[in-house]
């Protein structure tokens, strides 16, 4: 993208890097593996899987690479209470 942008005459700093990321989180290492058997998916085969603080480091592991947004896929929407453990103790530090 970056070499793109250098031939069109444009600044690659101009650009946002975005991912998007299916993310399962859980408060401890069975809850993230319970979430993750529902979507039918291995843990170590979800983009950011663990607990808050390894989903925090993933994502900042993101930021650092140049990501200025990211996009988290959950893919069970009837787990409320997935969407407010990443809401309460994930989205704060990122």
């Amino acid at each position: 993208m970056r070499r793109a942008c250098e031939e069109e005459g444009r600044s690659p700093d101009d650009l946002v890097y975005s991912a998007a990321l299916t993310v399962c989180c859980g408060k401890d290492g069975a809850e993230v593996g319970r979430r993750a058997a529902r979507i039918g998916r291995d843990p170590e085969r979800i983009d950011v899987a663990g607990t808050p603080a390894q989903v925090v480091d993933r994502l900042k592991g993101w930021a650092e690479a140049g990501a200025g947004r990211i996009y988290l896929q959950v893919l069970d929407l009837d787990d409320l209470d997935h969407i407010r453990l990443l809401g309460a103790e994930v989205l704060p530090h990122v």
